[in-house]
């Protein structure tokens, strides 16, 4: 990825003492030149340029600062310099120990060189498509700024900080995680304004071991949290609402169930393009709330949205056209239609509570419009000790929710088949697949089996690539060589 520095462009040697680097330089170059732009990829170098040397488990980018140079960087940051960076005729280099660290340090500078506003959330499930209603808001009254992408971890985090413009008046930052710590370092170089937990799951359990340490890795986004900045909370969490004593007086509780909710859904409705609901908000009702994404779970991101929006002084209308203005980020529960197929893509990534989020959509839409629901259910990762009970809870729930045939896709599969068929569904109507690098034979078996008129969700972890079922859908109807079907 590479950004263009648009508030501030420091000299090389500024940028040196600023992540606390030491200069090396071979040749002449121009210390004072202006660093305008940042870039993890050599391919990526333009003149100006800050390459920052990262080794990877395949790939030392150290090898490409030769490259890097000859493409026109100002300087390089890297670990070491190789042999090759040494033969340079000219080459200005900033030593550190840690590069992923260092651009940090970079990153916390620049961003506080901003005047925007910054909404900091996290959480086990939602944070992405809470980062994309929140920004919809905002982008209602202000020009806001965005994570992009899955750039929401201690490397893409930087990034996106760096990606900061001098006219941005918000910026709606997503953080991800996989161990304890990672919240706790990233929130302390975002500095929110505000800080959202969207819920807490499941996902992580084989690193973290508990909900109880989740709960304590997502509330670590209170550590660069301002002092008089806002706290937002899922109140149907009881994990969250025990910790309320030692949260204090910043938090805002957004519920459904839990009548001491600040933002307070009610009367949620399923309607043709997503879901409608009533909303008690400083003890004054407020109705007919539209939002253009389905599913009940998608109500707690929305009130998250409301109360950024409220907080930031936008007018309930502000609100309401920020809400009609929400796109849905890529392979999260896009719905198009492939051939004879109407296909709920939802592959980007998956945990327990995700799944049975997804099989709830799939049966209300299915039931709103007359379709026979299927669903392709790939392995949901990173569960250690919990990933057989789990899995086999998912096969009992897509038989709760009448999902008339299921795809069973990964090396747990049989497990969420077996589950399935015990709790109700008819063993012809289950199809596994262990092998997700043979996407060919799980899309045939959907082929064989699917008829018009069918609704099919696609949702597994994302290391699964289920979306190569998908792809693969495509190709075989768009050639014509599923002749069970007319298309």
């Amino acid at each position: 990825m590479s950004v263009e520095l648009k508030l501030r462009n420091p000299t090389v040697a500024e940028l040196c003492k600023i992540v606390g680097g030491e200069l090396k330089c071979i040749g002449s170059p121009d210390v004072n030149a202006p660093v305008t732009s940042v870039t993890t990829s050599s391919g990526e170098v333009t003149d100006g340029a800050l390459f920052c040397a990262i080794k990877g488990t395949r790939v030392d980018g150290a090898d490409f600062i030769p490259d890097a140079v000859a493409s026109g960087a100002a300087c390089v940051m890297s670990v070491t310099l190789p042999d090759a960076a040494l033969q340079c005729e000219s080459l200005a280099a900033i030593i550190v120990d840690d590069v992923i660290l260092a651009l940090g340090r970079f990153a916390e500078w620049y961003r506080d060189k901003s005047d925007a506003f910054f909404v900091a959330i996290t959480g086990s499930v939602g944070k992405t498509t809470t980062k994309e209603l929140v920004a919809a808001v905002c982008s209602a009254k202000f020009k806001t700024h965005k994570t992009q992408g899955n750039f929401n971890n201690e490397l893409g985090l930087p990034l996106t900080l760096l990606g900061l413009a001098p006219d941005d008046k918000v910026s709606v930052i997503e953080l991800g995680m996989s161990d304890l710590g990672e919240i706790e370092y990233m929130s302390k170089i975002v500095k929110p304004d505000v800080a959202i937990v969207t819920n807490i799951g499941t996902s992580h359990l084989a690193t973290l071991g508990t909900r109880e340490n989740i709960c304590r890795a997502k509330l670590e986004i209170m550590a660069g949290l301002k002092e008089d900045g806002v706290l937002i909370i899922n109140a149907d969490e009881p994990l969250l609402v025990d910790k309320l004593p030692e949260l204090g007086d910043r938090v805002r509780l957004m519920s459904i169930y839990n009548r001491n909710g600040d933002y307070r859904a009610m009367n949620i409705r399923t309607t043709a393009e997503g879901i409608t609901f009533d909303m008690i908000y400083d003890n004054k009702p407020i109705t007919n709330i539209d939002i253009p994404i389905m599913g009940k779970h998608n109500v707690y991101n929305s009130l998250a949205a409301y109360a950024v929006g409220a907080i930031l002084g936008l007018t309930d209308d502000e609100v309401r056209r920020g809400f009609t203005m929400f796109r849905g980020a890529e392979k999260r529960q896009s719905v198009y239609e492939v051939g004879y197929l109407t296909v709920i893509d939802d592959c980007y990534n998956a945990s327990p509570e995700s799944m049975r989020a997804a099989l709830d959509v799939l049966s209300s839409m299915a039931a709103r419009r007359e379709m026979r629901p299927i669903a392709l259910l790939g392995d949901m990762l990173e569960l250690g000790d919990y990933s057989r009970l789990m899995h086999d809870q998912l096969g009992q729930y897509a038989a709760q929710t009448k999902v008339a045939k299921l795809f069973c896709y990964g090396m747990m599969s049989d497990i969420v088949a077996e589950a399935a068929i015990k709790k109700g569904i008819r063993a012809e109507n289950v199809f596994v697949c262990l092998d997700t690098r043979d996407p060919q034979t799980m899309a045939d078996m959907i082929l064989q089996v699917s008829e018009p008129g069918d609704v099919l969700l696609v949702k597994a972890s994302r290391a699964i690539h289920a979306e190569k079922v998908i792809e693969y859908l495509k190709k075989k109807i768009r050639k014509g060589k599923d002749t069970k079907h007319e298309l």
